[in-house]
């Protein structure tokens, strides 16, 4: 069995194979151009609200608005939107693998669809948002400690991103609905908790996403062959 080290050394190790840069590369655009976008639209409504209350200068107070919620709103929503545009590209991260690592599971698997991604990618970030909706009251709450809020916010993230990690893995090698998932409750959340952990971190969050669908590869072929 591979522990999560092993698995998160072993990815590391990869990140210099053309097929994982590229999804790298791919992801990492996409995800700017959303924000870029975001903040684009937020310029223009920010102006108009200027305006409308017939405040002067509108058009330059607008996009320093829009670029400050902009940022704010990178760093908040950075982990959904990355995670749901690496939900586009993950099969490439599991196949790269793969082929490295588990060549006789590559040939086994079964690719997913278009819109099978999209409803998986979309029902992943609406739980992720609702459930941290559910859990800011408690977040503010836990603000008087200190550390209680990012706390909270991590476990309530492990919790989520093990999920889902193992299932951009799971999904292309489960026989049947009726199957077990191969990650009991305790792995996932530690592996989910070390990819929002890096998540954290000033330019390895760019990375984590690609990471974590990396190392749920390895943790989820090694726990398969250890239950077969």
């Amino acid at each position: 069995m591979t522990s999560l080290p092993r698995a998160l050394a072993l990815s590391f190790s990869q990140l210099g194979d053309p097929a994982i840069l590229k999804v790298l590369g791919k992801s990492l655009l996409i995800t700017l151009a959303i924000f870029l976008l975001l903040g684009w639209g937020l310029s223009f409504g920010f102006e108009a609200a200027l305006e409308w209350a017939g405040l002067e200068e509108g058009s330059d107070a607008g996009a320093l608005l829009a670029v400050l919620a902009t940022l704010i709103g990178a760093w908040l929503l950075f982990r959904f939107v990355a995670l749901f545009v690496l939900q586009f590209f993950a099969e490439e991260v599991v196949r790269a693998v793969e082929a490295r690592h588990y060549p006789e599971a590559a040939t086994a698997a079964r690719s997913l669809g278009f819109y099978e991604e999209m409803r998986n990618g979309v029902r992943s970030t609406l739980r992720a948002l609702l459930v941290n909706l559910v859990a800011l009251p408690f977040a503010i709450l836990l603000l008087v400690t200190g550390i209680g809020t990012a706390l909270l916010f991590w476990a309530v993230n492990a919790f989520l991103l093990g999920r889902e990690l193992q299932d951009m893995v799971w999904l292309r090698h489960r026989r049947d609905v009726a199957e077990i998932a191969p990650l009991g409750r305790g792995r996932r959340f530690l592996l989910g908790g070390a990819v929002a952990a890096l998540l954290m971190v000033p330019f390895l969050n760019l990375l984590a996403p690609v990471l974590g669908a990396a190392s749920a590869t390895h943790l989820v072929h090694r726990r398969r062959a250890t239950l077969a």
